[in-house]
């Protein structure tokens, strides 16, 4: 269970790295810059600790999907994007993947 709490605060650390890069302006701001690269740092830390404890497949299949929805989140909520049908289909995808690769992938 250990791992799933290094999972959930890898995740954390990944998508506050693209939040970050995003408010950086293309990496022209420092502070946002900084943090972007300390928080992505932090991020890989977490995800090295889930792979004591899950396959590195499962593990960073995991981080990455729920990355890459947690930012979709965010773009939605914070930066008011709207996505078309098929960000909204891919991103249902993607975690339909975490959730078979998670029990069945063992």
């Amino acid at each position: 269970m250990i791992g799933y709490f290094y999972l959930a605060a890898a995740v954390f650390f990944g998508i506050l790295s693209n939040n970050f890069a995003k408010i950086s302006n293309g990496y022209e701001k420092f502070i946002p810059t900084s943090l972007s690269a300390i928080s992505i740092v932090i991020a890989v830390f977490f995800i090295s600790k889930v792979m004591k404890f899950l396959p590195m497949g499962i593990a960073y299949a995991s981080y990455a999907g729920l990355v890459i929805f947690g930012t979709f989140i965010l773009s939605i909520i914070k930066f008011g994007q709207n996505p078309n049908l098929y960000g909204i289909l891919g991103c249902g995808l993607i975690i339909l993947g975490i959730v078979m690769v998670n029990a069945l992938g063992k």
